[in-house]
C-alpha cells in the first residue's frame, strides 16, 4: 500500500479526524488574529478613532505611516543590529558546540565524562542567574556597549553540546578508526566525517539560535547603552514608551519589525519544525 494510501486509511479509522482539523484551524486563527489587527491598525490615519473593535478593520487606509516611521525612526538599524548579532551568534555558537561536542564523543582524554555531566549540570542553571556575574566580568573586559559584549556572552549553550554529543555518539566508532588508521587527522575526522553526518542537528542548534538571539531582550537592555546598538527588543519598547497615548505608531513600528521574521519563517518553516522537535527530543 503507498503511503498516500495508508495516511488516508489511518484518517478513516481515526473518528476524532474531523475535530481535530476543526480544533487546529480555529488554534490557527486565534494565533493569526494579532497579527491581523497589528496589520490593520498600521494602515490606519493616526487621526482615525476607533469606537468599535470592528472600525479597526474598516477604511480609510494610508502608508503615510509606514513612510513616517521608515523616515524619522531607527527600526531598520535596529533590525540590522538584531540581524548580525543572530548571524554572528549563531556562526560562534555552531563553531564551539560542534567542537566541544566532538572533543567528548570521539576523543578520549581524562575527565571527559566529568565535563559532558558538567554541561548537563549547565542545563539547570537558568539564564537570568548569570546576568550579574556576566555583566561584571564583560564591563571588566571592557566590552559593554559594543557588539562583542553582546555577542560572546551569548554563545556558551549547553544544550548544544548535548544535543550534538549525543548525533555524534551515533557514528561508528569503526568508521573513526578505519579513518585514523589512513593517516586522518583529529581535524579531518571532524570536518569531513563526523560534522556532514550532523547537518540536521546543526540546523535544529543554528535555528534556534538565532531565534533566541533574535527575541533575546534582558542582556542586550543591560549591555547597551547607545541607541545605535539598540536590538529591536531592546529598541521598540523604547520607540513606543514615547507614543503610550497611541496605537497607530507602535502597531507600525511593530509590522515593519515582524516583517524578517514572517518572512524567514515561510522560508524556513521545515527546518524551525524541525528543530523545536530535535530540542525536545534530545534535551
Amino acid at each position: 500500500m503507498s503511503q498516500k494510501g495508508q495516511t488516508l486509511l489511518e484518517k478513516k479509522r481515526d473518528p476524532f479526524h474531523f475535530l481535530k482539523v476543526i480544533l487546529a484551524f480555529v488554534m490557527a486563527l486565534i494565533f493569526l488574529f494579532p497579527i491581523v489587527w497589528m496589520i490593520f491598525v498600521s494602515l490606519k490615519p493616526e487621526e482615525a478613532a476607533a469606537a468599535e473593535p470592528l472600525s479597526w478593520f474598516l477604511p480609510p487606509y494610508t502608508l503615510e505611516n509606514f513612510i513616517e516611521i521608515i523616515t524619522g525612526s531607527d527600526v531598520f538599524l535596529w533590525t540590522w543590529n538584531s540581524f548580525i548579532v543572530g548571524i554572528m551568534t549563531t556562526i560562534v555558537t555552531l563553531i564551539l558546540t560542534s567542537l566541544a561536542a566532538f572533543a567528548i564523543s570521539k576523543m578520549h582524554f581524562t575527565y571527559r565524562r566529568f565535563i559532558f555531566i558538567f554541561f548537563l549540570a549547565g542545563l539547570m542553571v537558568p539564564g537570568e542567574a548569570m546576568i550579574i556575574p556576566l555583566f561584571e566580568i564583560v564591563g571588566d573586559m571592557n566590552m559593554l556597549d559594543t557588539y562583542s559584549g553582546l555577542i560572546l556572552p551569548m554563545v556558551a549553550t549547553p544544550l548544544g553540546v548535548v544535543i550534538l554529543k549525543s548525533f555524534f555518539d551515533g557514528v561508528p566508532n569503526e568508521l573513526i578508526e578505519s579513518a585514523k588508521v589512513d593517516g586522518c587527522s583529529d581535524w579531518r575526522l571532524y570536518w569531513n566525517i563526523v560534522l556532514p553526518l550532523a547537518k540536521p542537528a546543526m540546523a535544529a542548534i543554528g535555528i534556534l539560535t538565532f531565534i533566541a538571539s533574535w527575541n533575546n531582550f534582558l542582556w542586550p537592555y543591560l549591555a547597551i547603552v547607545s541607541e545605535s546598538l539598540y536590538t529591536l527588543p531592546v529598541g521598540i519598547p523604547a520607540f513606543n514608551s514615547a507614543y503610550s497615548d497611541t496605537y497607530v505608531e507602535p502597531m507600525t513600528v511593530n509590522a515593519l519589525a515582524s516583517i524578517p521574521v514572517i518572512i524567514a519563517f515561510l522560508l524556513f518553516e521545515k527546518q524551525i519544525i524541525k528543530g523545536v522537535s530535535f530540542s525536545g527530543i534530545k534535551g
